[in-house]
């Protein structure tokens, strides 16, 4: 996008405003640059005709070559065993299974046995809200007691340097609620987990037993399989397991909405389209109040505002960055709502309901922002002056949209730096990184949590990116100024994103797998075809009967039809083999299997001129690594010629060795295991711990079963030493009331001679918590005291 916008701002700015400012119109500020100065029968015109044909192959040419690339990379992450050797990527969940079916896995099995390599397990997804309920109870009154227990450590580390002290008095509490019997507080909290993880444990043996959802896990053998069972039409009834998705994580699952009727999940889905239509009508006409409300002119009405009247600081304050700051605010509730109705439908994956509102979003944006906001007072102006002559609208399309320029640029430059500036700070991560350990945080567990990096929003922030460009390429020709900024503005935020990616954010816990780019391409798409309707419009607005007029008419249709034939070319070529693992890739690396983990051909040729300007031969294949390897690189921020330049001109740079940090090397899959890899990558969850196809069938159907089904039978309470004197009995006596289910961690975490808790955030917590009785028994028998 900075390159895209740094080429359309230099040749529009050199080339446009120029003209603009030579126009006759006799407009003043920055109307003067904009085609509002330019009268309807100038034949500069055609120079804004012919620039923006010119922008329009610039950017579909753009496109072209980033899904060139992509396709390559996608396809090399679906194959690279560091992804197709983890169970999720060869396994599908089907939802709105026949009861029929559910019941019966075997004859599921037998449906699915048809594709290559066949049927590995079938796991019907299985609900207990019994369990639930037992395993939320259980949760809580380990939290309860976690607290306790941190609490009396540090009264006992307190108490340890007075001469002569004693034990303090154990906390007691009720056993049901206010009038229920007063006991220790310890006793009864290990007694209750204790009944608890014996339930859980029980209640393992009869998992099979629990009521079906009409849901299953399909797990194939090969990874072609799923994404065949993926396409293919499964069954000829209605709804009948009409959704499938592909590469299902756990903890990306909403286990909520997996035992849903079809007809009730096509029924929620038309009511949500209608809730959104509703709410996008509502959400205009608050803004529309709320932007009338801060408009100078209506408050210097009020005696409360008359001193804005005289006030060129407050009306310039009022009139440009007030509304565009109560704009962003409204835009930043609506993600919430709109996620809340997508889930409502009956969506079954949390990524699925992200890719959706990547689109809802941007069209939410598109007219609560673009059309309605920034234009109201242009649409305004248009129906006031035109009532009683209708005719007069097309005439007034000419001097009235110029107008709006000033509202986009202010709008940009506000997302610009207010923007980027917000991003960098994190605002609200960072407060919360100090304020939750001072005012919540009482655990070394809490205390960890808030160690946690964010996700980030894709769902939210690439609409946005969108909405900028459709600023910027629709402006393009209107008001070329607007460019620069929005050049500006993808410039700050790449250098920002390129950091928060390296250090900043954690996207690992589960990956749309990159497909939110097809997404954003499909936004760009639409914001060309609105620019180039503008640009029809204008040149109706400008229309008189003559040869000049009609043949501008006549450039701009064809330049619409040629992006309609640009996008039906990206649509046949590109997009089918952007979400599936094509036949030909799964057969090449299966005849192949080394080409799985190879950086993807993104170049398309092996040899380049720059080969003939070598020292020494090279082996040809390590030549063209290394090309591929500069492409994938730096293609995003340099252009391809340049970086052919580049190659011509320094061929050296094909055989230096890089780093052992930028080589891409040989992925050898991982044998995950239950047990998560103590360094600081898995402790901060920001390495996948999803298991390989080396997995057992009974460790497989048990993680991949809902959060209920997936508990442990046992209790991890990670609390500070403490004074080991005092301290250490209570430890002893709490797992003896816990009846061999409750383990007491206490490494990496201590307390400080402050008397405050901390935490080790180098401590991998995960490599030694239990996970059944026997790891307990274990645990007790090595502690280090």
């Amino acid at each position: 996008m900075f390159i895209m916008f740094s080429v359309i701002a230099i040749i529009t700015c050199s080339a446009l405003i120029p003209l603009n400012i030579l126009g006759t119109n006799n407009k003043r500020g920055l109307l003067q640059l904009s085609i509002g100065n330019l009268a309807p029968e100038s034949y500069v015109i055609w120079a804004h005709i012919g620039i923006f044909a010119l922008l329009v192959c610039w950017v579909m040419w753009s496109i072209i070559g980033e899904l060139r690339v992509y396709t390559q990379l996608r396809m090399w992450w679906l194959t690279n065993p560091e992804n197709s050797s983890r169970a999720n990527a060869n396994m599908v969940l089907v939802t709105s299974v026949p009861d029929k079916l559910v019941k019966d896995e075997q004859r599921l099995a037998d449906i699915f046995d048809v594709l290559p390599g066949g049927v590995r397990q079938v796991i019907v997804s299985r609900q207990s809200k019994e369990l639930a309920a037992i395993v939320t109870k259980r949760d809580r009154l380990a939290g309860r007691l976690e607290q306790l227990l941190t609490a009396y450590a540090v009264k006992c580390t307190a108490l340890s340097d007075q001469p002569g002290y004693v034990a303090p008095k154990h906390p007691t509490m009720r056993t049901h609620g206010v009038w229920g019997k007063r006991v220790d507080a310890f006793e009864y909290l290990a007694s209750e987990i204790a009944m608890c993880n014996h339930y859980i444990a029980q209640s393992a043996k009869t998992r099979h037993e629990y009521k079906p959802q009409s849901s299953a896990l399909i797990l194939f053998n090969q990874q072609i399989a799923a994404h065949l069972a993926a396409q293919a039409v499964i069954d000829y009834k209605p709804l009948s397991m009409g959704r499938v998705s592909t590469n299902v994580d756990p903890q990306d699952v909403i286990w909520s909405n997996l035992d849903m009727n079809p007809w009730n999940r096509r029924i929620r889905g038309y009511l949500s389209f209608l809730v959104t239509v509703a709410l996008t009508i509502v959400w205009t006409l608050v803004t529309a109040f709320l932007m009338g409300l801060v408009q100078i002119k209506n408050l210097s009405i009020l005696d409360q505002f008359s001193w804005l009247r005289d006030n060129d600081f407050a009306m310039g304050l009022f009139s440009g960055i007030v509304p565009s700051a109560i704009l962003a605010l409204l835009m930043t509730i609506l993600p919430t709502v709109l996620r809340l109705l997508l889930r409502l439908e009956g969506t079954a994956t949390r990524s699925e309901i992200d890719l959706r509102l990547l689109h809802r979003y941007y069209f939410f944006q598109v007219w609560n922002v673009y059309l309605v906001t920034i234009f109201s007072s242009s649409i305004v102006a248009i129906a006031a002056n035109s009532i009683g002559s209708p005719g007069k609208i097309v005439e007034l399309i000419q001097t009235q949209v110029p107008l709006s320029a000033t509202n986009v640029l202010i709008y940009v430059l506000l997302l610009s730096f207010i923007g980027a500036a917000k991003e960098i700070l994190q605002g609200v991560p960072l407060a919360l990184r100090y304020l939750v350990p001072i005012l919540f945080a009482r655990t070394p567990r809490a205390l960890y949590r808030a160690e946690t990096p964010s996700r980030f929003d894709w769902a939210t922030n690439i609409p946005t990116h969108s909405l900028i460009f459709l600023m910027g390429f629709s402006y393009s020709f209107i008001a070329p100024i607007v460019n620069i900024f929005v050049a500006i503005y993808f410039g700050l935020f790449y250098l920002i994103y390129r950091y928060q990616f390296l250090y900043v954010y954690n996207d690992q816990r589960w990956s749309l797998g990159g497909l939110s780019f097809p997404k954003a391409v499909k936004q760009m798409l639409v914001a060309v075809y609105i620019s180039e309707i503008y640009l029809l419009l204008m040149m109706v607005a400008k229309f008189q009967v003559s040869v000049n007029a009609i043949m501008r008419v006549i450039v701009v249709l064809g330049v619409i039809a040629g992006t309609l034939g640009a996008h039906w070319y990206i649509d046949d070529v590109y997009m089918p083999a952007i979400k599936y693992l094509p036949l030909k890739k799964a057969a090449d690396v299966e005849r192949t299997p080394h080409l799985a983990g190879e950086i993807p051909n993104v170049v398309g040729n092996k040899l380049s001129p720059s080969d003939k300007h070598l020292e020494e031969p090279l082996v040809a294949e390590q030549r063209h690594r290394r090309r591929n390897w500069i492409y994938i690189m730096y293609g995003s921020v340099v252009p391809g010629f340049l970086l052919r330049l580049a190659i011509w001109t320094f061929p050296s740079v094909l055989r230096e060795k890089v780093s052992d940090s930028d080589e891409p090397r040989p992925v050898v899959p991982r044998q995950l295991t239950t047990e998560t890899i103590g360094d600081t990558a898995n402790r901060l969850g920001m390495r996948d711990s999803r298991l390989t196809l080396g997995e057992d069938a009974a460790e497989l159907s048990r993680l991949f079963a809902c959060p209920a089904i997936r508990a442990k039978p046992v209790s991890n309470l990670w609390v500070p030493m403490g004074n080991s004197v005092l301290f250490a009995r209570l430890l002893w006596e709490v797992e003896y009331y816990g009846q061999g289910t409750i383990l007491v961690i206490t490494q990496g975490a201590q307390i400080s001679p402050r008397g405050k808790v901390c935490a080790d955030t180098d401590f991998s917590l995960a490599s030694v918590e239990a996970s059944d009785k026997e790891g307990v028994a274990h645990y007790q028998r090595t502690r280090p005291m």
